[in-house]
């Protein structure tokens, strides 16, 4: 393999960047909201196993 001058490689990641569709500004807010709710719901619900194991492992122990 050739090595590539770290110009050039820059130049690469330029023009392999302008081939790169990007989000609109409101698509990237929506999608960000909706990363935030279903991180909350997740978040949540793992809480509430560990609550309910808990208090199950505690009743069991004791």
């Amino acid at each position: 393999m050739s090595k590539i001058t770290p110009l050039e490689y820059l130049s690469q990641i330029r023009v392999e960047l302008q081939k790169v569709k990007w989000p609109s500004h409101q698509q990237a807010v929506k999608l960000t909201l909706i990363i935030v709710f279903v991180s909350l719901v997740v978040g949540l619900y793992i809480s509430g196993l560990d609550v309910i194991f808990t208090k199950l492992i505690q009743s069991i122990i004791s």
